[in-house]
């Protein structure tokens, strides 16, 4: 980012490479549109880019850089709670009663593990959607292996312990959710 700071654009291109998925997946995580994922994505490194005057490098580049998209996300559900808009993809009633369209599954699951599959990651979405907002945004951070509990609490303008207390909080909300869904009932961490 300092290079950045100094006018190398090369260098705000790597920075767009590296970062551009994990800002992708926590705005895609708090607002499910792939669309709109993207286009704040967009906007979170156009941002960057034209604060990089500003930029000091007292925290972790990638604090800062979830810190301004966890912002622009906030702004847009404020934006979407203020004025509503029906979805452009949302079917017409002539396309409610038509027959859905079959669509070819190039898995290489039999057709049960894939309903099993989709209807897990379905769950999921929907658990990790109906925490509170810190607790969401914390939680995927936290999964995105990027930053640490302190990181984290900077990005949310919170405490360490009030960081894990969230991160603790969203976990038994997920476990207690999925309860149904995991082999055992206890919560699973990916081993690194």
């Amino acid at each position: 980012m300092l290079r950045v700071k100094r006018g190398d654009f090369d260098a705000f291109e790597e920075l767009v490479d590296k970062y551009k998925q994990p800002v992708m997946n926590m705005i895609y995580r708090t607002l499910p549109d792939p669309t709109e994922a993207e286009d704040l994505a967009q906007g979170v490194f156009i941002q960057v880019y034209r604060s990089a005057e500003r930029y000091r490098a007292s925290a972790k580049f990638s604090t800062w850089l979830f810190t301004i998209a966890r912002n622009l996300c906030l702004n847009e559900i404020r934006r979407r709670s203020r004025h509503p808009a029906e979805s452009l993809n949302a079917p017409s009633a002539a396309q409610e009663d038509a027959p859905a369209k079959q669509v070819e599954d190039v898995k290489q699951f039999g057709p049960d593990k894939t309903l099993l599959l989709r209807e897990l990651e379905e769950r999921i979405e929907e658990a990790v959607a109906d925490l509170p907002e810190n607790q969401r945004i914390a939680i995927l951070l936290c999964r995105q292996k990027e930053l640490a509990y302190e990181d984290i609490s900077d990005v949310l303008g919170c405490s360490l312990s009030a960081t894990k207390s969230l991160i603790h909080r969203a976990r038994e909300t997920l476990k207690e959710r999925l309860k149904p869904y995991l082999r055992s009932g206890a919560w699973q961490e990916k081993s690194s």
